[in-house]
């Protein structure tokens, strides 16, 4: 269906991967998977046609249609939607946009004419003569109400932009689907029905997502990125998991039983080798020995931060109380939300969600004193030291300062190198990093830098808005068992069903009517409760 030979890509010295063959078909949904840096996107961008490799080909089987996710959910903002889906297929989308600038124009030729009746042609041939409606039929599909189709991108809701570009991909019926982050700004709902869409779709599938759950629930197969290498493993990602670490446990355990065969040899030949009724046999263990291969293990790009949350003070009873509490953004004539009372106790774990829009940043901007609500109270206990790490973070990294400078400013003291060094070790910043400037830090790289700012306060809330955003899943993985074993009070937004799953032990939803569900119990149990699916 999809294939590539050799592929390989080189941007600097070091190639980012090479000699990568390999096989995407059979309707299969492959998660391509890897550390940050290691280059899937960059693979993505080659297998769609939008980069050249260095080295190798892609070969798609001939009649077969590819179809692309575009990222850029705010790329349309003055298109109309159902325009939108039907650009889609781009050769159909071209053909009528070309014949239409022909009628258009007064100073048209007849052989501009003659051209138009071309295109005329190639229109029918794509079913352009009913691609409105099937554009409208896939809109719906998408769960976007038909009273929508007409409207521009910017009159719709920032959730359902996702949903516009997703039915745009499917528009031309693709044989091979590439999605790229498909679950970026998608709230944990909107996640469930991207699921069940793509499972539901007959393609070929190659997905990059950091979302454990989503992987599982949709990934036929898992393409693991490493060592410059790809290799493909059945299942989904718990399986490809569970494969990868009985694969290194079974090269290891070789390697050990070949080690004291190695061992035990090369004794016999050390005592024996200058005995001549010996000779033969010392003769016969040296080539043994030769036969025998140790496999090499390499060492995975993949890093693990080490993550480590403590508090200065500990809170006893209450942590945090709403009263009456509504907020509205100056110059406009509408509540965020509004009459929001709740109380958190400390050590109490809180996921908040809802639906894209319905203000859970600005909740937790509210609470961290960002904003000032409109009416009502936000009240915290006496010793209540709150940290906050905002969804974006880019106004805490604005000063031309290195790492190492903007950490030293957390830890209160003035001889504290080694603590923030070490602190900046665990988080993955070593050597000549720790000189960089923090303006020139990824979006990923400056998430682990506000990590090392909450593990050098010691909050005893912390305040966590979408904490894993532009993380690989190795840093995600140590952020939760950092927040499992944290012993303070924890509010945090995040569409990470795993994440908020394996943390939470109440969940607070913003409903769209104005209401709030306020659950007491894990996520799982949450989701129980309401007959939602997982």
């Amino acid at each position: 269906m999809l294939s590539t030979t050799n592929l390989a890509i080189q941007f600097d010295a070091k190639p980012l991967f090479e000699n990568v063959t390999v096989k995407f078909s059979d309707g299969n949904r492959y998660g391509l998977i890897g550390a940050n840096g290691a280059g899937k996107s960059t693979l993505m961008k080659i297998l769609g046609g939008d980069l050249e490799p260095s080295a190798g080909e892609v070969t798609l089987q001939a009649g077969m249609r590819l179809g692309k996710l575009n990222q850029n959910q705010f790329g349309y903002e003055d298109e109309r939607v159902l325009d939108v889906v039907m650009q889609g297929h781009m050769e159909m989308w071209k053909a009528m946009q070309e014949r239409d600038r022909i009628y258009a124009n007064p100073d048209s030729t007849d052989a501009d004419y003659m051209r138009a009746a071309e295109l005329e042609g190639k229109f029918a041939e794509y079913g352009g003569y009913t691609s409105e409606a099937r554009a409208g039929s896939v809109l719906i599909d998408a769960g976007i109400e038909e009273w929508r189709h007409n409207l521009t991108m910017r009159e719709i809701p920032p959730g359902l932009k996702l949903r516009v570009l997703l039915a745009q991909a499917l528009f031309s019926r693709p044989d091979v689907l590439l999605l790229d982050e498909p679950t970026n700004n998608l709230d944990i709902h909107s996640i469930g029905w991207l699921e069940e869409s793509l499972n539901n779709y007959d393609a070929t599938m190659i997905i990059i997502s950091h979302d454990r759950h989503f992987l599982n629930q949709v990934c036929t197969h898992i393409a693991d990125l490493d060592f410059r290498q790809l290799k493909v493993y059945p299942g989904n990602y718990d399986d490809f998991m569970l494969a990868s670490i009985q694969a290194r446990e079974r090269v290891e355990s070789a390697n050990a039983k070949a080690k004291d065969r190695i061992s035990d040899l090369q004794e016999f030949v050390r005592r024996f080798s200058a005995n001549a009724s010996k000779a033969r046999q010392a003769t016969s263990r040296k080539k043994q020995l030769e036969k025998i291969k140790i496999e090499e293990i390499k060492p995975s790009s993949r890093q693990n931060p080490y993550i480590r949350f403590e508090q200065a003070k500990k809170l006893y009873r209450s942590a945090v109380s709403v009263e009456k509490l509504s907020f509205r953004y100056p110059g406009t004539d509408t509540d965020v939300f509004s009459n929001l009372n709740f109380n958190i106790e400390a050590e109490q774990r809180v996921a908040i969600i809802g639906p894209n829009g319905i203000g859970k940043t600005t909740l937790m901007r509210v609470l961290a004193g960002e904003l000032h609500p409109t009416h009502g109270h936000v009240s915290w206990v006496e010793n209540a030291q709150p940290g906050y790490m905002p969804q974006d973070p880019q106004a805490e990294f604005e000063e031309k300062v290195d790492l190492f400078s903007w950490m030293s400013t957390w830890t209160g003291k003035a001889d504290d190198d080694l603590i923030v060094r070490a602190t900046l070790g665990r988080l993955l910043f070593s050597g000549d990093d720790v000189k960089k400037s923090v303006k020139v830090l990824s979006g990923g790289e400056k998430g682990r830098m506000i990590y090392g700012k909450l593990i050098l306060t010691k909050p005893n809330v912390m305040l966590m808005d979408e904490p894993t955003n532009h993380m690989d899943m190795e840093t995600i993985e140590s952020l939760q068992i950092g927040l499992e074993k944290y012993p303070g009070t924890l509010i945090f937004v995040s569409h990470d069903r795993e994440f908020v799953s394996g943390l939470a032990t109440r969940v607070i939803e913003l409903k769209p009517d104005g209401t709030v569900v306020d659950f007491r119990g894990t996520y799982d149990e949450y989701l129980e409760a309401y007959g939602l699916k997982a």
